[in-house]
């Protein structure tokens, strides 16, 4: 699944000599929590509404709202965007932009083509999308998961009784939490008979948890 076919093209951006009262004007018109700050076409930071409020004037402060809004609008978003920037490639995937995200406990990406031109943007909003496409829990059929051996063959042996009870939505396997030599193998699957897929399972493969959505 790559960044392309998630992310939001032509995202909003923000020039670095803009106000930050102007950024933060902008941010909440548009219903947004991030910037992508440009120079031009160059994509030189970003900026968060939590940059945005942190550069804002304690709630006790004495100053009135002219005083407030005078400022934020002397206040440039230069001054207070990040500059160490994580991006992402519009041909990378999802799973890579995940892992940065998390990484850099961040919400979202800019996403730069080759010739590092800003082309979009991906937060965890698109990634949890693609995650909801990938595993087919929007189609709310038979999830079944058990424990396979770790080795060549085996995940085949699921699919095919799985097949041979109906239509297979997903399949996703993880080392998570699983003991040695065995992997947790996931699978969604269209089936009008739930008992007869959850015995054959069981008998073929040991401890096996089925549920319907």
């Amino acid at each position: 699944m790559r960044v392309d076919h998630w992310m939001t093209r032509y995202p909003v951006t923000v020039d670095k000599g803009e106000s930050v009262g102007a950024a933060i004007q902008l941010m909440k018109e548009r219903k947004i929590r991030r910037l992508p700050v440009v120079e031009g076409a160059e994509l030189v930071g970003i900026v968060t509404d939590r940059d945005l409020k942190e550069a804002q004037p304690s709630k006790a402060t004495t100053l009135d709202i002219w005083e407030l809004h005078f400022l934020l609008d002397k206040l440039k978003v230069d001054e207070v965007m990040s500059t160490r920037l994580a991006t992402i490639g519009p041909d990378d995937t999802i799973e890579k932009a995940a892992m940065i995200m998390l990484e850099r406990k961040i919400g979202g990406l800019p996403v730069v083509d080759g010739k590092g031109a800003l082309v979009g943007i991906l937060t965890q909003g698109d990634v949890f999308r693609a995650l909801v496409e990938v595993t087919g829990v929007k189609f709310k059929k038979t999830r079944v998961s058990l424990m396979v051996p770790d080795e060549a063959g085996s995940l085949r042996d699921v699919a095919d009784l799985c097949r041979a009870h109906g239509k297979i939505i997903s399949i996703l396997v993880s080392y998570t939490q699983v003991p040695s030599g065995r992997r947790e193998v996931i699978m969604r699957i269209d089936t009008k008979d739930v008992d007869a897929l959850r015995s054959e399972l069981a008998a073929r493969f040991g401890e096996v948890t089925v549920a319907s959505d």
